[in-house]
């Protein structure tokens, strides 16, 4: 009989983008919003461009955060530059931070094949 271990690689960080971006999208389309565009990369801002009903064009950040970062937290330097560019295409500025932790270990790394946590606390308005 032969025994064969399976490891299974933690998520990257470009994977928990992904996953926090698809659980955000989720929360905008039941809240009514329309997409205009969707950045999945990390690095680039906004990651959603949507309106709502009445046509006000929103940009969305989207962070992924694990345990037992805080996902609420973001860096104001940074932040004050994603409101320049919002305010020149007058649109609001919303961020989700999204926290993500291992249900079972929330200490040990997430994969693929976990059940995970979701610390979401709602969208915090920045302009």
């Amino acid at each position: 009989m032969s025994v064969f271990f399976i490891h299974m690689s933690a998520l990257s960080k470009q994977d928990l983008h992904n996953l926090a971006m698809n659980i955000i999208g989720k929360k905008l389309e039941e809240a009514g919003f329309e997409f205009l565009a969707v950045n999945s990369l990390i690095t680039r801002h906004p990651q959603f461009v949507c309106v709502n009903a009445n046509q006000k064009k929103y940009f969305i950040l989207v962070k992924a955060v694990t345990y037992p970062d805080n996902p609420e937290d973001y860096d104001p330097v940074w932040m004050e530059s994603v409101k320049l560019q919002a305010k020149k295409f007058d649109a609001h500025l919303w961020f989700a931070g999204v926290g993500l932790a291992k249900a079972s270990a929330p200490e040990e790394l997430l994969t693929k094949e976990d059940d995970f946590m979701l610390n979401f606390k709602g969208f915090n308005k920045i302009c």
